[in-house]
């Protein structure tokens, strides 16, 4: 039964175009405060499921809550609080900086327009330069000041730092919190350092499904790399295992694996992020 009162609920989300079947009978509960890091490979269908969850992309099936409406009929209330950075910004390109943040602003009841011009400044954008000379990094932070300015509860950033140099991803991560401590964050990016500093939870995609998803404190707890000699036998917990000149490697998920079934002196280790994408999506 769908959640409603998640500010994203998923459930049953099936999307096909022609062969390929993009999302397959996905299923995702985002609770109110989370930081969620989605990742996954290139085409796992991530940036499909954040356009299915604004209502820019409609499935062949399933139900999507925002904020426990329908993204088709989204309320102005529920706009209000929603914010959005696509993977590649749409702008209006003949406006100047200042004109375009002003022209948005207008569209919402609250707007803080004195932490958006503090954080043009911090980020080196001149209000007085046209979008269209803009580079790609600079119109990538414009529109990230875009989903900010109005203080939303929810944001949705699809690869929102990917043509950021390291600083300014450092800068905005924490201005991502600075103005909303409490505030629901879903980010998608392949940078999982990045990532890994700042979220709560982790959605790993793979092939259109969801392949994990839990809060990341318990999953750096309970996964765990083990170098073998030989392969485990298949026994409830043993997530992948990978062959390779010197044995096996293979992740086990200690709330359910038997841990007196690992040879002597296997030791079990933990992972971070970069090594958790390797071994469950190589």
């Amino acid at each position: 039964m769908l959640d409603t009162v998640n500010p994203i609920a998923v459930s049953g989300l099936n999307l096909s175009y022609k062969t390929r079947n993009v999302l397959k009978d996905l299923s995702l509960q985002v609770p109110a405060g989370a930081v969620v890091g989605l990742v996954g490979a290139n085409g796992a269908g991530k940036t499909t499921l954040m356009r299915c969850l604004l209502g820019l992309t409609l499935p062949q099936s399933g139900q999507v809550r925002l904020l426990g409406e329908d993204p088709l009929d989204l309320s102005d209330s529920a706009r209000s609080r929603l914010g959005y950075v696509a993977q590649t910004p749409e702008l209006i390109e003949w406006m100047n900086v200042g004109q375009y943040l002003d022209y948005i602003g207008a569209f919402y009841p609250v707007w803080d327009a004195p932490r958006i011009t503090q954080l043009m400044q911090a980020w080196d954008l001149n209000p007085k330069q046209k979008i269209v000379e803009l580079s790609l990094g600079q119109k990538q932070k414009l529109a990230l000041l875009q989903a900010l300015g109005h203080t939303p509860e929810l944001l949705l950033l699809d690869e929102p730092v990917a043509s950021l140099d390291p600083l300014m991803r450092r800068d905005f991560m924490r201005a991502l919190f600075e103005d909303a401590p409490q505030r629901t964050v879903l980010i998608s990016s392949h940078l999982l350092s990045d990532l890994e500093r700042i979220i709560t939870h982790l959605v790993l995609m793979k092939d259109g499904r969801v392949l994990l998803a839990d809060e990341w404190d318990v999953l750096t707890e309970c996964l765990q790399r083990v170098l073998l000699k030989h392969r485990l036998p298949e026994a409830p917990g043993v997530l992948v295992q990978h062959e390779h000149a010197d044995g096996v490697t293979a992740v086990i998920d200690t709330r359910q694996f038997d841990l007196t079934l690992l040879p002597d002196g296997a030791v079990p280790t933990g992972m971070n992020l970069d090594g958790l994408f390797v071994e469950l999506l190589s």
